[in-house]
């Protein structure tokens, strides 16, 4: 087992490959003695009827400089293999990933705390800016999605 995770981190608009990232999210010689990996996708359901599609938006370099901290504050918290956070941007439709996230360890409890670790902080912390858009009886209507009070209460757990 090496220190160093392996650390991959990349916001994209092209359609996550989940397959592959699963493949590289487990690869290894041995080291690897359990994943997780959470994927969260557009959903249909929301608390206004008529959700078509999303369009996210980030801020280049500084939302990649802040995934790769609270990677890093995983890392510092358990003892990880492999980490793998992927983002989109652009415009989804519903069932379209979002993010992925996979953690490798030698052991399970890590991969779990550390993946809900990260989901945690990625929501509340990282540059991301969520429009979500209706159509409802032939009207389009936009709305930005504001903070959840149920996200930021989620990283209160792990101070």
């Amino acid at each position: 087992m090496t220190d160093n995770p392996q650390i991959l981190i990349e916001i994209c608009e092209s359609p996550l490959d989940v397959n592959e990232l699963n493949a590289k999210a487990q690869s290894g010689s041995g080291e690897i003695g359990a994943s997780v990996v959470f994927t969260g996708n557009v959903r249909t359901a929301t608390e206004a009827d008529g959700l078509v599609a999303m369009t996210l938006e980030h801020y280049p370099g500084m939302t990649e400089h802040q995934l790769s901290k609270i990677v890093e504050n995983a890392i510092s918290r358990w003892k990880l293999n492999r980490v793998i956070v992927f983002h989109r941007v652009g415009k989804l439709v519903a069932g379209d990933p979002i993010v992925y996230i996979a953690v490798a360890s030698l052991h399970r409890k890590e991969c779990f705390e550390a993946t809900q670790f990260i989901m945690d902080y990625l929501k509340n912390d990282a540059t991301f800016w969520k429009k979500e858009h209706f159509l409802k009886q032939q009207e389009e209507s936009e709305v930005w999605v504001k903070a959840k009070q149920t996200d930021i209460d989620s990283v209160k757990k792990w101070v």
